[in-house]
């Protein structure tokens, strides 16, 4: 299933896509996409639901918002130069371990929300990436055992501000967390609907012209290793969302580096998963 959440910001309903690209309301089911839908095993019985419910389920017109496809997670994690191009770009020696941060949740938006550039910002950069959700509570995992912890995968544009990671001191998350930094979606792909997720095509465009173009393949850390990894340190909860990483093609590796500003914008996709747009704004 391909899981959305429709509506006004604060107020959104769940749903789903279909394969044909309808968009159907489901909340006569009774659930949101939270902690407690994926505990409980609810991907199922929304599956069986549906199949007697799709006929009368209302439509969703392809006009009405959509937000991020799950309710705040407890935590955002992400994993730093986990691609080798990206890694040779920013002139960084490619990590023995992953290399971990968080994202404030208070930076989710929905896949086609406005950028909002923050203040004092001067080098805000983008950042296409494969996101998974936990749908099972994770601690001491091991590898073989990771993919069943795994609920389903999102399209992630990790935004950062690289003054405030990079030249302000402390830890990356400082340029992570800005409201609007974590676009996610169009919508959640169960794990059944992607699986071949460590070989898609990824890319990035900005005003129309590609920066970003790669695949999955190309990740040094597979999903498998970083759900045991992580939860040797943490634990998992279910709709958590771990963002695996970005390509080559980032703004502050070009050269000279050619930051966002209020006005461009970016659209990105993997394939599988959809396509998002954000136009960049002035706070």
């Amino acid at each position: 299933m391909k899981l959305i959440r429709f509506g006004e910001v604060g107020q959104e309903k769940p749903g789903v896509q279909l394969d044909n690209g309808v968009r159907l309301d489901v909340s006569g089911f009774g659930a949101d996409y939270d902690e407690q839908f994926f505990t409980s095993g609810s991907i199922q019985y929304l599956g069986e639901w549906l199949k007697n419910h799709s006929s009368t389920a209302p439509h969703v017109a392809d006009s009405v918002r959509l937000g991020p496809p799950i309710c705040r997670p407890s935590k955002i994690i992400c994993i730093g130069l986990n691609f080798r191009d990206h890694a040779a770009e920013s002139k960084m020696e490619p990590p023995k371990e992953p290399v971990i941060f968080f994202k404030s949740t208070t930076a989710l938006v929905g896949p086609n929300d406005a950028l909002k550039i923050p203040r004092g910002a001067e080098k805000v950069d983008w950042e296409v990436e494969l996101a998974f959700v936990i749908g099972r509570k994770a601690s001491y995992v091991s590898q073989e055992q990771a993919l069943d912890y795994v609920a389903g995968f999102v399209l992630h544009n990790d935004y950062s501000e690289r003054s405030f990671q990079l030249e302000r001191g402390g830890q990356w998350v400082k340029g992570k967390s800005a409201d609007t930094f974590a676009p996610l979606g169009p919508f959640l792909a169960t794990r059944d609907e992607l699986p071949n997720y460590g070989g898609l095509a990824m890319w990035l465009k900005v005003n129309g012209e590609f920066r970003q173009r790669s695949s999955t393949a190309e990740m040094i850390f597979a999903v498998p290793f970083l759900v045991s990894y992580l939860s040797q340190f943490m634990t998992l909860l279910p709709g958590d969302v771990i963002s695996t990483g970005t390509p080559a093609g980032v703004a502050m590796g070009m050269k000279p580096p050619q930051y966002l500003k209020a006005g461009d914008v970016v659209e990105l996709g993997i394939d599988g998963l959809g396509d998002s747009k954000q136009v960049v704004v002035a706070s």
